[in-house]
């Protein structure tokens, strides 16, 4: 549906492979706010859908989970928090974030953090807060004990 929709603003070639070419999309959905309203007005409702169709599967489970984590790019800037008993807010410093961001590709770094919500606001609208400014282990260990906090 997404591949579909952007080969039909964007035009064919952002799409590669049979796969929507990111940074291709990136680059023409970060050109203006218009452009990435148009794109975050295709994706959010269907990551919307996406989760509550697996929350729904999880809590017919027998028994269900005691826990479902869902990584949400963007979570507050969509208004999705409500759908969620808890949030965690995973931060890190903006040269270090700019630094892993631009280690994985991604394009047009200064108009993506211009849409997101600053770090502190991230902070004060988590119900947890990580401080991811280590190793991958020493993330997972401050978020396991969080975790082992909500199974309680």
């Amino acid at each position: 549906e997404v591949r579909e929709a952007v080969a039909a603003r964007y035009g064919p070639e952002v799409i590669r492979d049979g796969a929507v070419d990111r940074p291709a999309v990136a680059e023409r959905a970060f050109a203006t706010d218009e452009e990435r309203a148009w794109l975050e007005g295709v994706l959010w409702p269907l990551v919307g859908a996406r989760m509550a169709s697996w929350r729904e599967q999880l809590e017919r489970r027998n028994p269900p989970p005691p826990a479902a984590i869902v990584e949400v790019p963007l979570l507050f800037e969509a208004g999705m928090e409500g759908l969620f008993d808890a949030t965690i807010a995973v931060l890190a410093d903006e040269r270090l974030r700019a630094q892993r961001a631009g280690s994985r590709g991604h394009l047009a770094l200064e108009q993506r953090a211009a849409r997101q919500l600053t770090q502190a606001e991230k902070a004060h609208r988590a119900t947890y807060v990580v401080l991811n400014d280590g190793t991958l282990e020493q993330m997972q260990a401050r978020l396991s004990v969080i975790l082992d906090m909500l199974q309680r």
